[in-house]
């Protein structure tokens, strides 16, 4: 990467410009390949404890924080979601920012911010459309207003992209092109790999807070484990793209966490807030049927376990056998999450994505394996755990999305007289 050729005085405030080459000058060197011999592990770093304390400090907050997120509810992790990913956003798009060339260029960052506010309306637009129709349903005003938005939604978000397309045509500047269409493929790979893949979190949220609290505290547990099993017991590297990580802290957190899998499942598919889905945008208490999945099965141990064993059998609630798959998941295939997200830093030669969160790096840094593992949740939960026929709620759900109230009203006398001439014959 070449260096700005502006530089501030000492005296200045530092800019996120200035700030991303002070991470670049501090960061750590690249180990050779070919001298890789565990010198960067936890276990030889001379500091370690007072690093794990910084994380630890951090961690508690973190955690602190989104506990009590979850508690406020659906709209709630919605935003955090959304204000997650505008952070991640920004410290993307710095992460190639070059204050000379943008100097040249005014107005021309406004326009990352144009194409990820568009893909935002788009994606939220198709998650959320339904749930707001449900919404306002009782409103007469209010239900052909949304309609009509959801109707045109589509028209809208394209006709948003295209003006984007345009400004960033216009705003070509000879001797500017290769910087300017580099900045224009970054902010789209920032968008395909980062916002889309973040945003099955909120379609996560809505079918059941269950969905996406079990897959985050799987992902959250496993880099706990795999750090405290890495800083006291890991001795042999797992990767050279990221030398501090360690066999032992790859098998004991992967242990650890299909364990927790199991063990949270139990938990918390015992609590209807947290298992039941959303189907509007209110806030109010959740009150449902569990369903199957959701409903305790007894299991009585075999007869030859000795008189002296205190339990005669267990209770499991069936959506602890789909724990596991998930727990195996954010075990083994989403730290490779992380470790992209190390050759990616290593590659532009910057230790983090950010410094917001102290011993942590930026949001970015903690968000790399919650991305895979979102993923694989959604398409795990509508795979196998969603009825792939048709039910009444998913023909009432299309009827309120795509009919007006005059068709519905077209729809159900038509639907009465049928029913009554086949209950005569």
């Amino acid at each position: 990467m070449q260096r700005d050729n502006g530089t501030g005085s000492p005296s200045t405030p530092r800019s996120p410009t200035a700030r991303l080459r002070h991470r670049r000058r501090s960061a750590e060197a690249l180990p050779d390949v070919g001298k890789t011999n565990g010198g960067n592990l936890l276990v030889n770093d001379r500091n370690k404890y007072r690093s794990m304390l910084i994380r630890a400090y951090s961690s508690v907050w973190m955690i602190g924080g989104f506990a009590l997120i979850i508690y406020l509810g659906h709209l709630c992790i919605t935003a955090m979601v959304v204000v997650i990913q505008i952070f991640m956003a920004k410290e993307l798009f710095n992460l190639l920012r070059k204050a000379h060339e943008d100097r040249h260029l005014p107005g021309f960052r406004l326009l990352n911010w144009h194409f990820f506010f568009t893909a935002m309306l788009f994606v939220y637009g198709r998650i959320l459309s339904q749930r707001l129709v449900n919404t306002v349903t009782s409103d007469k005003f209010l239900y052909q207003l949304v309609s009509s938005l959801i109707k045109y939604h589509m028209v809208v978000c394209y006709f948003l992209y295209i003006a984007g397309f345009m400004w960033f045509i216009l705003t070509l500047k000879k001797k500017m092109y290769k910087y300017q269409f580099g900045q224009y493929a970054w902010t789209h790979m920032i968008l395909i790999t980062v916002f889309t893949q973040s945003s099955f979190f909120v379609a996560n949220i809505f079918e059941g807070i269950f969905w996406f609290l079990l897959p985050a505290s799987l992902i959250v547990i496993n880099d706990i484990a795999a750090y405290i099993c890495g800083f006291f017991f890991g001795k042999t590297p797992l990767i050279k793209i990221s030398p501090k990580k360690t066999w032992e802290g790859f098998i004991g957190a992967s242990i650890t966490t299909i364990i927790s899998a199991f063990l949270l499942a139990n938990i918390m598919g015992r609590f209807q807030w947290l298992t039941c889905p959303r189907k509007d945008l209110s806030t109010g208490w959740l009150d449902c049927d569990p369903g199957p999945l959701f409903k305790p099965e007894y299991y009585t141990f075999p007869e030859w376990l000795p008189p002296w064993f205190p339990w005669k059998g267990i209770s499991i609630l069936p959506v602890q056998w789909h724990a596991l798959c998930l727990g195996l998941f954010s075990s083994i295939i989403a730290p490779f999450g992380g470790f992209f997200a190390s050759g990616f830093k290593r590659a532009f030669k910057v230790k983090d994505f950010g410094d917001s969160i102290p011993g942590h790096g930026g949001i970015t840094d903690r968000m790399d394996c919650q991305m895979v593992m979102a993923i694989f949740a959604y398409i795990y939960h509508q795979s196998f755990i969603v009825p792939q026929s048709l039910s009444v709620e998913m023909i009432i759900d299309q009827i309120l999305m795509n009919l007006t109230v005059e068709q519905q009203q077209v729809l159900f006398e038509r639907l009465k007289q049928v029913l009554q001439d086949r209950l005569v014959g």
